[in-house]
């Protein structure tokens, strides 16, 4: 059976890889071409070296939506994280309706961006109403904004990780440290967050690379108003590529550096996170 296997192997393989390479691997390569050229469709393209980079660094609007997604995204990862674990914490224990609630927290998830963007901004812009304000008066606004709308979207999802590696923990270990006298602070510290190490890991992670490629909700929710100061980097490569006539090559140099900074970012936190894992 393992050598019909390893026979055949290519012939299953096959359909994936042709998928792979020409729904991902083709444009990824196209398009890091298209980011040393100056183009308005594929077929005019011209060489240019490094000039499409050089006015990346040059354009204030994108260095400004890189330290605004920067900040965000710190925010966000750890009040998410935060909020989803200590539900986690409270729905794992013996309460009447747990599996209502978590039914409750998970819905956010299941709507779309755009919608939940002009959801909230129907909703923040009624409160700050009162105020005489409202969400694009200030970046401020937009922004805490933003963070809400994460966080009340991606709680419930993350917390059915936590749940997940939180009933994982064998209750032995937890009996045995109540025993030798620790305190639910203890616990926590030293039983609980180590077991359910993986689960931080994969929830750090996702919440990271949402972090970063947020483009919907920010569309719906600001527009990067005011002037451009709540826009983060998916919606400043969009506004680039397709609001900039003859900017199509400088839009895609910044699509190049994001998912390259993506990556990165990706990678150092993946690798901290199982490293700690490792030392648990």
């Amino acid at each position: 059976m393992e050598k019909a296997v390893k026979r055949y192997f290519p012939i299953f393989v096959l359909p994936t890889m042709l998928a792979f390479t020409i729904g991902f691997l083709a444009p990824f390569l196209l398009g890091i071409y298209l980011s040393f050229c100056k183009f308005t469709t594929v077929t005019d393209a011209k060489f240019i070296g490094l000039d499409n980079y050089v006015k990346v660094f040059e354009d204030a609007t994108f260095l400004h939506s890189l330290w605004f997604t920067a900040l965000f995204t710190i925010i966000s990862v750890l009040l998410i994280n935060v909020l989803a674990f200590t539900v986690a914490m409270i729905l794992t224990k013996a309460i009447r309706g747990r599996n209502i609630f978590r039914t409750i927290f998970f819905m956010p998830n299941l709507i779309g961006g755009i919608i939940l963007g002009y959801i909230w901004q129907l909703l923040l812009n009624g409160i700050l109403a009162y105020f005489q304000k409202t969400l694009t008066y200030s970046s401020v606004y937009g922004f805490w904004g933003l963070i809400i709308l994460m966080c009340w979207q991606q709680v419930g999802y993350m917390m059915i990780i936590y749940i997940s590696g939180i009933q994982n923990i064998p209750g032995e270990l937890i009996e045995a440290a109540k025993i030798d006298g620790a305190s639910p602070g203890q616990v926590l510290k030293n039983v609980t967050l180590p077991m359910v190490m993986p689960s931080i890991t994969i929830c750090t992670f996702l919440t990271l690379t949402n972090g970063f490629k947020l483009f919907d909700q920010n569309l719906a929710l600001t527009n990067g108003a005011p002037s451009k100061m709540s826009e983060m980097l998916a919606l400043n490569i969009y506004n680039t590529f397709y609001g900039r006539a003859g900017y199509e090559g400088v839009g895609q140099a910044k699509a190049v550096i994001f998912f390259i900074l993506v990556a990165i970012i990706a990678l150092i936190q993946n690798k901290l996170s199982r490293s700690k894992e490792v030392q648990q």
